[in-house]
């Protein structure tokens, strides 16, 4: 089976016999993929009248465990936002009534960003959404091969998850 990136990449032996565009075949699949993974994920997500961004915190706060909660510092960390977006982010967020700002019980300066139950049910809600649409694209896959495809692609992005800072 033929696809886009085949394609491109005969196009290119044709044009440029001279280069090796062999890394093509993989990295243009793998940015074909994200775009298209990029759109499905938000047709999960407007289901449940979300953003991105917004699932990004809430699910951030779902996974932290009872009682869903994070300080600002934490979900950046997690959502690799500056301070000043996560703030907004917040706001927004706040004025939705998915999570509450309390005071921090352990800094008297400091606040904890805290899931309200409709933030919690539609981080739950858009999650299954999401694996739901994720299953489908993977089901041409057999079991096996999503395990190496997943320790595969470990390999190529760990190296830029674990760099300091």
């Amino acid at each position: 089976m033929e696809d886009e990136v085949d394609r491109l990449v005969a196009a290119w032996r044709r044009e440029r016999p001279d280069l090796d565009v062999e890394p093509l075949e993989v990295l243009s699949r793998v940015s074909r993929l994200a775009r298209h993974l990029d759109r499905a994920r938000r047709l999960a997500f407007a289901e449940h009248q979300l953003e991105p961004w917004e699932f990004d915190v809430l699910t951030s706060l779902r996974r932290a465990g009872a009682p869903y909660q994070l300080s600002p510092g934490q979900l950046l960390t997690q959502t690799l936002v500056t301070s000043g977006t996560m703030t907004n982010r917040i706001d927004r967020l706040a004025k939705k009534g998915l999570v509450l700002r309390e005071p921090d019980p352990n800094d008297r300066r400091g606040v904890l960003v805290r899931l309200t139950e409709e933030g919690q049910d539609r981080a739950d809600e858009a999650l299954a959404g999401l694996l739901a649409q994720e299953r489908a694209i993977l089901a041409e896959l057999s079991t096996a091969q999503r395990h190496e495809l997943a320790g595969l692609l470990r390999q190529l992005t760990a190296p830029f998850d674990n760099v300091p800072g």
